[in-house]
């Protein structure tokens, strides 16, 4: 009976990787809520690596809907407009490259730096939601954070890449069985492919973060600052 206990205990291994797995649930069904309007997709998103950041911290016991609501409301101001312009900067140039390829010819070199830059336009986006969520800053600081971890580590890259294209690469290879794999992605998909990349983030972050939160509702994180940042950067011949 206490090996049982001990098994289903919320300090054991079993306990810890089921709460783990309720976060996830629990925060992806919140990150399908607020897609829907489209635009609230970048605030949700930043939210729901505030919750899996904490999470990966050892908070185990935290309420994944109220710590979700938190982080939506600390990084809400900042994420809605730079997925606004994201959508934007985006839609602009999937018809910049749409008109190249109609117009052929020399076109053709310009869709393909198009395509670079949208394609380095998203590479930016997997990495600015989530620093957002960890650290404090205005957004230009926001984003040249984001670009030093991307570049950092490129094999990190890479799997973070992996990890978004190749599960979507699945599902619209398979039509056939699109429906389940709509309900897997409403049910756990997002939040599994989200904490898996924290996971990865969350090593590159410890250096330059000294928690992720540690105080209440709409109060700043303890983190260090981003001349502080820099400066260890610099220390380290980063």
């Amino acid at each position: 009976m206490n090996l049982l206990r001990g098994f289903l205990d919320n300090d054991s291994a079993f306990g810890q990787l089921m709460t783990r797995c309720w976060i996830i649930i629990a925060c992806n069904v919140c990150f399908v809520l607020l897609t829907l309007p489209v635009v609230t997709i970048g605030p949700a998103w930043a939210a729901m690596d505030y919750v899996f950041f904490r999470t990966l911290r050892g908070e185990y016991d935290l309420n994944p809907l109220g710590a979700f609501w938190r982080g939506l409301r600390m990084n809400f101001k900042q994420a809605l407009p730079c997925w606004i312009a994201i959508l934007f900067l985006l839609g602009f140039l999937g018809l910049e490259i749409y008109w190249c390829g109609q117009f052929g010819g020399i076109f053709l070199a310009f869709r393909f730096g198009l395509v670079m830059l949208a394609s380095a336009v998203v590479l930016l986006t997997l990495y600015l939601f989530p620093v957002m969520s960890a650290f404090r800053g205005t957004v230009p600081e926001l984003l040249r954070h984001s670009l030093y971890f991307a570049f950092h580590k490129p094999v990190n890259l890479l799997v973070i890449v992996f990890f978004h294209v190749f599960p979507l690469f699945l599902t619209y290879s398979d039509l056939s069985n699109l429906p389940l794999y709509a309900f897997l992605w409403c049910f756990a998909g997002f939040g599994a492919v989200e904490m898996l990349t924290a996971s990865l983030l969350s090593r590159e972050f410890a250096p330059y973060l000294s928690a992720v939160d540690n105080g209440t509702d709409g109060e700043a994180p303890d983190e260090k600052s981003e001349a502080e940042i820099l400066e260890e950067m610099r220390k380290l011949d980063m």
